[in-house]
C-alpha cells in the first residue's frame, strides 16, 4: 500500500523517530499507527541490545534544587558520543526524567527507571531514544542530597557536576561562597568532607601504602607506624574538603574560608560525579 508524507510526519511526531524509519515502520504494518509504533520500540530495543557492551563515556549531569533549596537532585545520562549529548532529543529526555524524579521523590535509579512519563516507562523513552539515534543511552547516576542550603555546580563541558550541602548557614548569604566550594571539589576531589568521614578501607590502605613507602626508603621497622601516621595526616590535607587549601588562596583551608565568611559556617556533606571517569 502506499504511504503518504503525511502519515509519516504524523508517525514522525508521534514517536519522534527518523522519517525512513518511520516510513519502512509503517510501510511493514500496512499503515496500522499503533503496530508501526510497536516496530519502532522493537528497533530500538534491538539497537540496546546490540550496543550493550558500548561504553557510555560521553553524556550529560541535570541537577535541580527543591524544597527552597534544601534539597538537591543530580541526574547523569549517558550515551556514547559527545555529538549525540548535545541533541535536543538527548537533552530533553534527560530534563523529563529529572523532572519524573524529583515529583515521584525517587531514592535511586531503580526507582527512576520504574517511573512513567507521559504515561510509558521511563524504559521506553530511553529505548525510543536509542532507535532514533543508535547509540546506547543510560541513566548513569542518581543522587539526592539534602541540607541547611544545597548549592550545585555543573562544570562547563556538561560532564561533571556537583552538589554541596552547606550548614550553620545563619541566615548568611551562601550562593557565590558555596558555588567556590562547589567548583574546588570538582577540581580536588576530595574523597570526604572531613577526615572523621573517610571509610576504615581507605585509611587501613594508606596506612599500609605509608609503611610501604617507609620500608622501601630504608626506614627502622619500629618507625613505620610513626612515619605511616604522619603520611595519613597528610593524607586528610589533601584529600579531605575542609582540609585542602582553597584553590582561590592557597594561605588558607576550605574550613578557614568558610568561617571568615560566616562564622561556623562549614559543610555537611556533597556529591561530585563525572561522566565517563
Amino acid at each position: 500500500m502506499s504511504i503518504s508524507a503525511q502519515d509519516v510526519n504524523k508517525l514522525r511526531q508521534m514517536t519522534g523517530a527518523g522519517m525512513m524509519d518511520c516510513k519502512k515502520a509503517l510501510t511493514e504494518a500496512g499503515g496500522d499507527f499503533d503496530a508501526a509504533i510497536d516496530i519502532l520500540r522493537k528497533k530500538g530495543q534491538k539497537v540496546s541490545a546490540s550496543r550493550s557492551d558500548k561504553q557510555t563515556s560521553e553524556g550529560a549531569i541535570f541537577i535541580q534544587t527543591t524544597n527552597s533549596d534544601s534539597e538537591g537532585v543530580l541526574l547523569a545520562l549517558s550515551c556514547e558520543t559527545d555529538f549525540v549529548a548535545k541533541t535536543e532529543d538527548f537533552i530533553k529526555l534527560g530534563q523529563s526524567i529529572l523532572e519524573a524524579a524529583i515529583t515521584a521523590k525517587s531514592g535511586s535509579i531503580d526507582d527512576v527507571l520504574s517511573l512513567s512519563i507521559a504515561g510509558r516507562p521511563v524504559a521506553d523513552h530511553i529505548t525510543d531514544l536509542v532507535g532514533k539515534i543508535g547509540e546506547k543511552v543510560e541513566v548513569s547516576a542518581y543522587e539526592v542530597v539534602k541540607g541547611e542550603k544545597v548549592i550545585p555546580y555543573i562544570h562547563s563541558n556538561g560532564k561533571l557536576g556537583v552538589m554541596v550541602a552547606m550548614k550553620n548557614v545563619n541566615g548568611a548569604s551562601v550562593t557565590e561562597v558555596g558555588k567556590d566550594v562547589a567548583m574546588q571539589i570538582a577540581a580536588m576531589k576530595p574523597v570526604a568532607v572531613d577526615k572523621d568521614g573517610v571509610d576504615a578501607k581507605t585509611i587501613e590502605r594508606e596506612i599500609e601504602i605509608g609503611k610501604e613507602q617507609a620500608r622501601a626508603e630504608g626506614k627502622p621497622e619500629a618507625m613505620l607506624e610513626k612515619i605511616a601516621l604522619g603520611k595519613l595526616n597528610k593524607f586528610y590535607k589533601d584529600s579531605t574538603l575542609l582540609n585542602q587549601d582553597f584553590v582561590k588562596d592557597g594561605s588558607m583551608t576550605i574550613a578557614q574560608m568558610l568561617d571568615n565568611h560566616s562564622i561556623g559556617l562549614t559543610v555537611s556533606t556533597f556529591v561530585r560525579f563525572a561522566i565517563g571517569a
